[in-house]
């Protein structure tokens, strides 16, 4: 008997301290954005080690290749944010998430064409990708899905990257854009044989919950 009450005694002890441990690490990252349905996948790159420069899968395979490139600001709007993670997904050049079959989280619906990196000293980040289609049964325009995670605050979307000659992004669709974290509508360049976008990201620009 005095085993038992002694190991019960030790199951309370850490049953507290394990859930007063949780409870001060979801304290210490400030919710923000609003619901976000799928956010949490931005920390599903396992065992990989973060860079500012990430190339998604097929890369090679599909034209027209892209590259995606820019700075992450602070809500300054001026100051590089360093150690940003920023996660991007988008379809194949048949409009769907592609998959393998052994996907798990959330790759089951994202599909494996997807990637991650982290800002460095200076802000920077780049991929390297190919353009999506759009969506063979919807109308609506091409898109790459972007989420990313500052420290101290919980991760959430910014608009998506949508493409200036896509013919589906009508003026209508163009009103109805968030800009959060700036707008998402690019203009792809040909820069040594391969379509180029800039576009600099503003943390906290027009984010619900931000400050």
């Amino acid at each position: 008997m005095k085993i038992c009450k002694l190991i019960m005694l030790c199951l309370t002890f850490w049953s507290f301290f394990s859930c007063n441990a949780q409870s001060t690490k979801s304290q210490k990252e400030k919710i923000v954005g609003g619901p976000c349905e799928g956010c949490e996948a931005i920390f599903e790159y396992g065992d990989k080690k973060l860079l500012p420069i990430d190339t998604l899968p097929l890369f090679i395979e599909n034209e027209p290749k892209l590259k995606i490139t820019g700075k992450v600001y602070q809500s300054d709007g001026k100051s590089p944010a360093e150690g940003v993670i920023i996660y991007i997904y988008h379809t194949n050049r048949s409009g769907f998430y592609q998959t393998q079959g052994d996907e798990e989280g959330w790759a089951i619906r994202h599909g494996f064409i997807r990637g991650w990196v982290k800002t460095d000293s200076k802000g920077n980040y780049t991929f390297y990708t190919f353009r999506p289609a759009a969506y063979p049964d919807r109308n609506e325009p091409e898109h790459i899905h972007l989420t990313v995670k500052e420290p101290g605050k919980i991760a959430y979307y910014l608009d998506d990257f949508v493409f200036e000659d896509d013919p589906l992004l009508t003026i209508e669709k163009r009103k109805n854009l968030e800009n959060r974290g700036g707008s998402g509508v690019v203009n792809p360049i040909m820069e040594n044989g391969i379509l180029t976008i800039n576009r600099d990201l503003f943390l906290g620009l027009n984010i619900p919950y931000y400050e």
